[in-house]
């Protein structure tokens, strides 16, 4: 166990972006080693080096949440090595260990050398699919609310008022089910504690808002979009991803000032590639699935291969029918924000108010980015293609693939059960009855007999 340095915590990311990433981004051959660095090497040596924020909380704390935890996990913990405390710490939380450093902080999290863990971007969006880490993929185990809830309370077991560790989680929802998180609340909040120079107001402007759970999407399919989020509102640029590192404690001026290491950080995300997936694909059954797929879905989503196109499309929402709260939750006041603010060059943009639909994303990857839909309410692609068979609760287990349906291994349920009595153990099920947790919509694929489902459930894991 690597032993504590002080008190305040930066995020970064950790050294498995080097096992994945720098494979492809970065030179071959200690020969090679003095080149200079491509935007996309900075950009991670950014993620992995820089803090953005201050503290989420200190190591030490982080290592004595499991005093705070319910019976019989406290128990287990207590008879537990700390290495086995961790990992159990690890897994309640949805992080995702660091496979080249195993004794340091989880992926998405970095040391500021003073004893102190700080969150980035990858918390949410660096995840594992069947136990194993894929670079770019969204963060489905993600326990957001949860880790936040026992930090503040390991923060009182220990007397420490001037901890680290954010209070936000015990006023606002952060996530109602692990592996989604209410992430708008940050953009929201964040930028309407600014003036449209990012200076501090003294009176904070916060509209009207709709608090609302989002899937993280994979980092791998930026490079093939012009606009941003699952309603395309914003055009993507670099200052469109710096928007969650505008805590109350980094001045306007100083924020600025970071921007071009920001470029560089968009450069290393528009570098990851989809994976491929990793078991055998009936490619016979596959071609007849390309047919089908391209003739029911591609108008929306794309064609795939050699002249592949992706339009990009945004689908009313009265066509998708799928959950509309994320559409009605964003306040136009906020998108109008983005517009006139430095974040949308003082008006240079086309920002677009009211979207009025959702973008059908690319599926390049689409195998390994489960669970499904903008609000993560579907578990496997089956269910996609399956519309009138999706559960209405559903829990998954940590490392399970579903290969026959391809996504999350899960049970299905018609409620959640009456023994999940605290609300912790609620969160780690799906409930679609739940406001902004709707599976219902998408229903085109019931222009296809079973036979063209089959074959295209095939084709989508060659995506």
């Amino acid at each position: 166990m690597r032993a504590t340095r002080g008190r305040v915590l930066v995020g970064a990311v950790s050294a498995i972006v080097i096992a994945t990433v720098i494979a492809r981004v970065a030179p071959a051959g200690a020969a090679e080693a003095s080149k200079p660095e491509t935007p996309a090497e900075r950009g991670l040596r950014l993620l992995r080096t820089e803090p953005y924020a201050p503290a989420d909380v200190l190591e030490e704390h982080f290592d004595r949440l499991w005093e705070v935890w319910p019976e019989p996990l406290r128990k287990q913990a207590v008879e537990a090595t700390p290495e086995e405390r961790r990992t159990m710490a690890f897994s309640r939380y949805g992080l995702i260990e660091d496979p080249d450093d195993p004794d340091g902080p989880p992926i998405g999290v970095v040391e500021d050398g003073q004893g102190g863990w700080v969150m980035n971007c990858l918390a949410c969006h660096q995840g594992k699919v069947a136990g194993r880490v894929i670079w770019g993929v969204g963060n489905s185990h993600f326990a957001f609310q949860t880790l936040v809830q026992d930090v503040a309370k390991i923060r009182k077991v220990a007397g420490d008022k001037d901890a680290p560790g954010a209070s936000v989680g015990s006023f606002v929802p952060l996530g109602l089910s692990n592996g989604t998180t209410n992430a708008q609340v940050f953009s929201i909040v964040l930028t309407a504690l600014r003036d449209e120079d990012l200076n501090r107001r003294e009176v904070p402007k916060i509209p009207r808002f709709k608090n609302h759970d989002l899937d993280a999407p994979p980092f791998w399919n930026v490079k093939r979009k012009k606009n941003l989020y699952i309603d395309g509102f914003v055009p993507k640029t670099h200052r469109v991803i710096m928007q969650f590192a505008l805590v109350p404690s980094n001045d306007g001026e100083s924020f600025k000032k970071r921007e071009e290491g920001f470029r560089d950080i968009l450069a290393w995300i528009e570098s990851l590639e989809a994976p491929e997936y990793p078991w055998d694909v009936d490619e016979d059954l596959a071609a007849q699935g390309q047919k089908a797929f391209n003739r029911a879905c591609a108008d929306c989503h794309g064609t795939y291969g050699p002249g592949g196109t992706y339009p990009e499309k945004r689908v009313p929402i009265d066509t998708v029918g799928t959950d509309s709260t994320r559409l009605t939750g964003m306040p136009a006041e906020h998108r109008r924000f983005y517009r006139e603010s430095w974040f949308g060059e003082y008006g240079q943009l086309e920002v677009v108010e009211e979207p009025e639909g959702y973008v059908a994303p690319p599926l390049d990857g689409v195998w390994a980015s489960a669970p499904y839909f903008h609000n993560g309410s579907v578990p496997t692609l089956w269910h996609v293609l399956h519309p009138g068979q999706r559960p209405t609760v559903w829990r998954r287990t940590e490392n399970g693939y579903d290969r026959q349906r391809v996504g999350l291994e899960i049970t299905e349920l018609e409620a959640i059960p009456p023994g999940a009595k605290k609300i912790e153990a609620k969160r780690s099920y799906f409930d679609t009855s739940i406001t902004g947790k709707s599976a219902a919509g998408h229903d085109f694929p019931e222009e296809l007999d079973e036979d063209e489902k089959r074959a295209v459930l095939e084709y989508l894991k060659t995506l």
